[in-house]
């Protein structure tokens, strides 16, 4: 591993004029609001330790002006667009998230931490999701039914948009994962309320502000940022929010389920994983290595489905370990915006302490420190940077197998079978992803189909697509992201019964 203390361009001026902003307000009704109680809070950057923006701090009444403006919109003029109607806007919006990416690339980086050239790579993946939910918007449909009713009777289903949206997104890819939600809720017919994570709630706000450029109707998007305890928690529990999407900690999930009562709220909610990454002695190493590294240690390893549970066959185990170490010689930490850097800081202080944290549970249960393990000091010692970790001799009991860590450590875990694997994999609370490295087709899928999680790779790890789709299992929460089970979630079935 290699550190760059460079910084090889500033932001664009686009990028610069809104970050330069005194506060950055809410969006409500098409508006740029302050907070009802005119709080505001800090956002750091994670390259830095310093400051980065200041923003308003929404509670429950600017949530309650948010629903209240979701709402109407969602019963006006917007509930009479057509299905093409929608579909056009999509690639409207898609246009202008094409030619406006760069700047949102740089505040993303900024804020989240994730180096350039990592979120550059994501584009294409927001096309394609653009592309998705344009398709949809135009695919919504009921069926025609048989029915054993005396008479001339003729059923029916309908599909109609479930209406408020309440959209609760992480800090650790917001710029994409934002429209997951945003995509559905144009497609559908369904308006939202966006609460973006207090640590990276930039490039939501400015992703909302492009929407209204690109010509999505005023209360159709809204953003109210602030703390989970206090805007999250009353979006959670809004009595006029029909759904809640969340990704985020299990613990989180479950303070959602609790306050989604109120209403009996549908919920889609992706939680935290503990995937298990395993490397049979048949792989093909020169694929296997990297992939299960950057399974790991892509985006400093805040990723929910990072397979940080790396099962290796016995007989591989010390070629595996020594090729995996020559890898991460390769890595290169450093800030954000260093377009040379392949990994960039964790997202906060609070998160370089939980992961130390685990460094050191680690070391006290027995497992072996082979590299990394420390904070970065000198050029980026003022920012969250940390090496990234690898444990050898771990078993499945140890807490750093066990718990979900959300940064850049990595368990090599010894197997000397198939189904001794299956069962490691399986010895877990979580049900997120997981993978198989093996040449031999019988023994990738006896694993696909032994290990109970919501996705599986077969020699690659962390392609999502939306015609595809993905979802959890277990403490990984529940509810599809992709394909028409997707879009299912944004409509209810209204059953029709016509006599003639």
């Amino acid at each position: 591993m290699t550190t760059t203390p460079q910084q090889n361009f500033a932001p664009s001026e686009q990028a610069r004029g809104f970050l330069s902003r005194d506060v950055h307000h809410l969006v409500i009704d098409g508006q740029n609001v302050p907070a009802v109680s005119g709080k505001t809070m800090t956002t750091i950057s994670p390259s830095t330790g310093e400051v980065l923006a200041r923003l308003a701090a929404g509670d429950q009444a600017d949530v309650d002006r948010a629903v209240v403006a979701a709402r109407k919109a969602f019963k006006g003029q917007w509930s009479t667009w057509s299905p093409y109607e929608r579909q056009a806007l999509l690639t409207r919006v898609a246009q202008v998230m094409d030619e406006r990416f760069e700047e949102l690339v740089q505040i993303e980086a900024m804020d989240m931490g994730a180096p350039v050239s990592r979120l550059s790579n994501t584009k294409a993946s927001l096309m394609k999701m653009l592309s998705f939910f344009a398709s949809q918007a135009t695919s919504i449909s009921g069926e025609t039914l048989m029915n054993g009713i005396p008479g001339n009777v003729t059923t029916m289903t309908l599909k109609a948009p479930v209406g408020v949206i309440g959209g609760i997104i992480p800090w650790n890819g917001p710029l994409n994962s934002q429209f997951w939600i945003i995509g559905a809720v144009l497609a559908s017919g369904c308006t939202a309320v966006l609460k973006p994570a207090s640590e990276a709630s930039l490039s939501v706000l400015r992703v909302a502000e492009i929407l209204l450029e690109a010509g999505v109707p005023a209360g159709v998007i809204n953003v109210v940022t602030g703390s989970g305890r206090e805007a999250g928690h009353a979006l959670a529990a809004h009595p006029d929010v029909d759904r809640i999407a969340f990704t985020g900690s299990t613990q989180t999930g479950r303070s959602i389920i609790e306050a989604s009562t109120v209403n009996i709220k549908k919920l889609q909610l992706e939680l935290g994983g503990k995937s298990a990454d395993i490397i049979c002695s048949d792989a093909d190493l020169d694929k296997a290595v990297p992939g299960a590294a950057m399974g790991v240690f892509a985006n400093s390893g805040q990723i929910c489905f990072a397979g940080t549970r790396v099962l290796v066959q016995r007989p591989i185990v010390e070629e595996f370990t020594e090729r995996l170490l020559a890898f991460m010689q390769t890595l290169r930490v450093g800030h954000s915006l260093d377009t040379t850097a392949t990994l960039g800081p964790v997202i906060s202080q609070s998160q370089l302490d939980t992961v130390l944290s685990y460094i050191d549970i680690g070391r006290n249960e027995g497992a072996e420190l082979l590299c990394g393990g420390q904070r970065l000091e000198g050029d980026l010692g003022s920012g969250y940077f940390m090496q990234p970790s690898v444990f050898g001799g771990v078993t499945n009991q140890m807490r750093i197998a066990r718990e979900e860590i959300f940064g850049p450590v990595l368990s090599i875990m010894p197997f000397d079978d198939v189904d001794e694997a299956i069962a490691i994999a399986n010895d877990s609370e979580y049900g997120l992803g997981g993978a198989v490295w093996s040449e031999s087709l019988s023994t990738s899928l006896r694993i696909v189909q032994g290990v109970h999680t919501g996705t599986m790779w077969v020699n690659c790890y962390g392609y999502i697509d939306p015609l595809v789709g993905f979802s959890g299992t277990k403490l990984s929460g529940y509810g599809y992201k992709g394909t028409a089970a997707h879009m299912d979630t944004y409509l209810y079935t209204k059953s029709v019964y016509m006599q003639l």
